[in-house]
């Protein structure tokens, strides 16, 4: 009877096994035959101080303990749950120890326990890879929409340009050069009238504000905005447009999700105030912000959450400051970064 914990033993090595084949740096035949190694010394080694039912529990926590560390040496683990998995499984190894007779199906208790956190764990890792790629897909959809609305004003603008010179050629073949020179003062406002919307100081964020604000623009959202950023930074510019684009991205976001007739607007500052960089972003909102776990999260998960991170990690990276208020339809994200 004792001699059926070689059924869950057994089990545990080939489904490790079948688990390290899937692992690009592990080599599932030498790990297999390993284990089988140890698990062969310890069996003759333990032989002489332990029961044999005791013997083969042991060396099933062993083979699990060892397969289980091997598979997380690119996967986290949280804290939580490796503290509950190892008292689970030393848990079961002291009451077959305390009772003999039942430790075959101890045995059994121990390897479902390890094939459900195996999969629970395969789950979990999916579950994020999916969020990440759904993640990563949205960013890219919204950037090419905005390289699409930046074509569509470049074509407009070589059909306008292509109209002025025209004109302007009329009124020179027809001496009207009065009239020419008049033209071109009118193009020439016209052009102060389309500048780019920012120019903050720094080139790259100025390339990000210019095409997420006039996108956002185009969807009829009110935008209001100063930035001004000097030229020495302690934060990276990969970095500050990473922030800044996550935090413009929610506030379109927000905007977009209002279904009633109140006004979408998105203010923006950006700013030195008490030797910080100062970034305020103040948008119209209709959805209700509740606080969990010391974050702001949407009452819709997903996109926008992985947005709030990214601005987290950035703001902790940095030894910065956030700041999140909700107050009646306006959301407002305020940080602080060391200059």
């Amino acid at each position: 009877m004792e001699y059926l914990i070689f059924i869950p033993i057994f089990i545990v090595i080939m489904y490790g096994m079948f688990l390290f084949k899937k692992h690009p740096k592990l080599n599932s035949i030498m790990i297999g035959s390993f284990i089988a190694l140890i698990t062969v010394i310890g069996f003759f080694v333990l032989k002489s101080f332990l029961p044999l039912s005791k013997n083969l529990v042991t060396i099933l926590v062993i083979d699990t303990l060892i397969i289980f560390f091997l598979l997380r040496i690119d996967h986290k683990v949280t804290v939580i749950f490796l503290i509950l998995h190892i008292i689970s499984i030393g848990l079961l190894l002291f009451l077959s120890y305390q009772y003999p007779d039942t430790s075959i199906y101890f045995s059994f208790l121990i390897s479902t326990i390890f094939l459900l956190a195996e999969n629970n764990q395969i789950f979990m890792r999916k579950s994020y890879e999916e969020a990440a790629t759904e993640y990563q897909n949205k960013i890219l959809d919204k950037q090419v929409e905005e390289v699409q609305n930046i074509y569509v004003t470049m074509r407009s603008w070589r059909h306008d340009y292509h109209n002025h010179l025209q004109k302007l050629k009329a009124h020179i073949m027809m001496g009207q050069i009065q009239e020419a020179n008049q033209y071109l003062n009118e193009l020439e406002i016209d052009l102060d009238n389309v500048n780019q919307m920012v120019e903050s100081g720094n080139i790259n964020l100025d390339a990000i504000l210019n095409s997420k604000l006039s996108l956002a623009n185009k969807n009829n959202i009110e935008i209001n905005y100063k930035a001004i950023v000097p030229k020495k930074l302690t934060i990276s510019d990969i970095d500050l447009c990473v922030l800044i684009g996550n935090l413009i991205d929610n506030a379109v976001e927000a905007c977009q999700k209002i279904t009633d007739k109140s006004p979408k607007f998105i203010r923006l500052y950006i700013g030195i105030f008490k030797q910080q960089l100062y970034i305020s972003v103040t948008n119209s909102t209709s959805e209700m912000i509740r606080k969990l776990d010391d974050e702001y999260i949407s009452t819709k998960r997903g996109n926008h959450g992985h947005g709030l991170k990214r601005i987290n990690n950035i703001v902790d990276k940095y030894g910065g400051y956030i700041n999140r208020q909700n107050e009646p339809k306006v959301f407002v994200s305020e940080v602080l970064l060391p200059l």
